[in-house]
């Protein structure tokens, strides 16, 4: 696998630290959690300000940022879990502790507004894990949660998607990377996107404006990500919204019309993203992607 430096796998009563990098979340979801990974055999350990109200957010930057990087430090801690997503993320950057993060690094997993920090270890060449979140684990689908808690232990793993009469056919390999799309959009040109060039582009959204999603790979165009890509995998397009004078064009369709000249395989209707079943996803790693007239498959190498 192409890491700088391997992760190791968790193992049963290893320690799983629930933090709240961004929004605010209430203490139902975070207790339902917490037991949901102690009957599963892990050790659980809560973030000092993870319960906490500040306007918005959990807590300030400065108590955010202070959780996330206790968790850092831990050598007891195995994998951070995001609480939620929401906006904050990017907030803390500047002060997190990433040196130690490099020296020592462990699994982070979220995914929404948590692609701000998978975004970061991926210009570091880290693997990072898109997955739900304390939030949606008593909604979510057992698929989405027995997937995460895969690839924690080390398995790989393969989707087999149905066809989508939107795929473009083909076949690749490469890094996945990516996430949310509008927080992929907002980090063009910042030091937080990473090299695109070969990787398996993933995205998903939420809520978001038809003319939004053409915006945004107007962007990804013009900042020559879609060139630099093997291949192109979307999760959850979700409740999306068209304007009073209709846009003209789906989501599919537009982003149809962005990728068709690029000679790339698209396969639509992944299962990952704002959806019930969010199926986790190793990001940094390479996969391969095969879409054919019958179906679409991302199998972890």
């Amino acid at each position: 696998m192409n890491f700088v430096k391997m992760i190791p796998s968790l193992n049963k009563n290893d320690l799983i630290y629930i933090t709240s990098p961004a929004k605010a979340i209430e203490k139902e979801f975070v207790d339902f959690a917490i037991s949901f990974l102690k009957e599963n055999g892990y050790q659980v350990k809560i973030g000092q300000h993870s319960l906490g109200q500040h306007h918005y957010f959990s807590g300030t930057i400065e108590e955010r940022s202070h959780d996330f990087n206790q968790a850092i430090q831990d050598p007891e801690v195995k994998a951070i879990i995001c609480a939620r997503g929401g906006y904050g993320c990017i907030q803390l950057d500047d002060l997190i502790l990433w040196d130690n993060f490099k020296n020592s690094p462990k699994w982070i997993v979220g995914f929404s507004d948590v692609t701000v920090f998978h975004q970061k270890i991926q210009s570091f060449n880290l693997p990072s894990i898109h997955a739900t979140m304390p939030l949606n684990f008593r909604e979510t689908k057992p698929e989405s949660l027995s997937s995460l808690f895969s690839l924690l232990a080390g398995e790989k793993t393969k989707y087999i998607v149905e066809k989508s009469s939107f795929n473009i056919t083909g076949s690749c390999e490469g890094q996945l990377v990516g996430g949310n799309l509008s927080i992929l959009y907002c980090l063009i040109g910042t030091s937080l996107q990473p090299d695109y060039t070969g990787k398996i582009l993933f995205i998903e959204d939420l809520a978001e404006q038809l003319y939004h999603i053409d915006r945004m790979f107007w962007a990804l165009e013009k900042a020559q990500i879609l060139s630099q890509i093997s291949g192109l995998v979307v999760g959850g397009m979700t409740d999306l919204k068209d304007t009073e004078q209709s846009f003209g064009m789906t989501y599919q369709e537009i982003i149809i019309t962005h990728l068709k000249k690029h000679n790339i395989p698209v396969l639509f209707n992944f299962p990952a993203g704002h959806i019930e079943d969010n199926r986790a996803l190793l990001f940094g790693v390479k996969h391969k992607l095969q879409v054919t007239e019958n179906e679409g498959v991302l199998t972890l190498i």
